[in-house]
């Protein structure tokens, strides 16, 4: 018996019109969060709502509630709280739908849907911090902590690799790059994990719905649009992506955010992505191995392919750049499978 689900239950059928709720298992992410739809009955209506199950134990529900409700007043399109029960870890949220974007995107509609995406982002990044709660910054520290989820993860754990003093001084020296170019960016609000798995088409609706924001900090201008552009799950033309980042760079240069030509601005956003996509190849190597969730390693081939090709665009990373393409990247194709080719430019 799932005595979590049990206390669930009870607790929503104490609820307005959720007198005989059978919650229903919705698709879950990468944390110990769960969540099932209920209906309630009002009125002779059925209104589905979802349940978010967070053990207390293992997720704070806090920081989700303080950041969904100021966002929810600034008009971004994220879940209404109905009900919360904190001792519990328990919240009863507006459901907006199960259409998420990754499984929609098509070559006909990814041009409307990402710029979509980008103008929802730019409506984010000036929010102020919600009332209570400061955005935890996005400092030296938080940076180093998930660059490291990469030779601790990846390259040691998953691929068995010997890092050597000169492999650890190649990789602090990359590290220290990405961390002086991040920190040296204007600062907004930041989603943190801005993505096609976590925004949804809506019925009728043009503003996507936006999801798993309660890990959201005060950081960097580019990264969210490199958690969009620069998708671990999907990758698009290089054509497309600087198409798209243009946009989004005229959008937060007319919000006041920043006064980076494009040229600055791509810099920015391929170092950004430098970093990220270190930390998510790590955080899949370690979602496989210490909690059994094996699909996220196909997703590390596509996500360090992002990683060799910015590299190849940087002089300054020209050593660590030859090192992953004869140490590691030969590795992770005999043991995850085939890192794709960069894309060929025209000459």
């Amino acid at each position: 018996m799932d005595n979590r689900l049990q206390l669930l239950t009870e607790w929503i059928r104490h609820l307005p019109g959720l007198e005989s709720a059978s919650p229903e298992p919705v698709a879950g992410d990468a944390s110990f969060r769960r969540y099932f739809r209920v209906w309630r009955q009002q009125a002779g209506q059925h209104q589905p709502l979802i349940v978010m199950d967070a053990p207390p134990e293992h997720e704070d529900c806090r920081p989700f509630l303080a950041i969904a409700r100021h966002w929810h007043q600034h008009g971004i399109a994220v879940p209404a709280i109905e009900s919360e029960n904190l001792e519990q870890g328990f919240l009863l949220l507006e459901d907006l739908g199960d259409q998420l974007m990754l499984p929609a995107l098509t070559d006909d509609n990814a041009d409307s849907l990402y710029r979509q995406a980008l103008e929802e982002l730019a409506r984010i990044a000036p929010l102020s911090d919600p009332a209570g709660y400061p955005l935890p910054p996005y400092d030296e520290a938080l940076l180093d902590r998930e660059m490291a989820l990469f030779p601790d993860w990846l390259l040691e754990q998953h691929l068995e690799l010997k890092l050597d003093n000169q492999d650890r001084a190649l990789l602090d020296t990359a590290f220290g790059l990405l961390r002086e170019s991040a920190l040296a960016q204007p600062e907004v609000t930041v989603h943190r994990d801005y993505h096609s798995r976590n925004l949804l088409i809506r019925e009728h609706q043009t503003v996507p719905g936006v999801i798993d924001f309660q890990d959201a900090v005060r950081g960097p201008v580019t990264y969210d649009a490199v958690s969009l552009l620069k998708d671990c799950y999907v990758r698009w033309s290089e054509t497309a992506v600087q198409q798209w980042l243009e946009h989004y760079r005229q959008l937060t240069l007319d919000a006041g955010l920043h006064r980076a030509d494009a040229d600055t601005f791509k810099q920015w956003f391929d170092l950004m992505g430098l970093q990220r996509h270190l930390k998510a190849a790590g955080i899949f190597a370690r979602l496989a191995i210490r909690d059994g969730k094996t699909g996220y390693l196909a997703d590390i081939p596509r996500t360090v392919s992002y990683i060799r090709d910015a590299s190849a665009r940087q002089p300054a990373f020209r050593h660590f750049h030859e090192w992953l393409c004869t140490t590691v990247i030969p590795r992770i194709e005999e043991r995850i499978g085939t890192v794709p080719q960069p894309e060929k430019q025209p000459s």
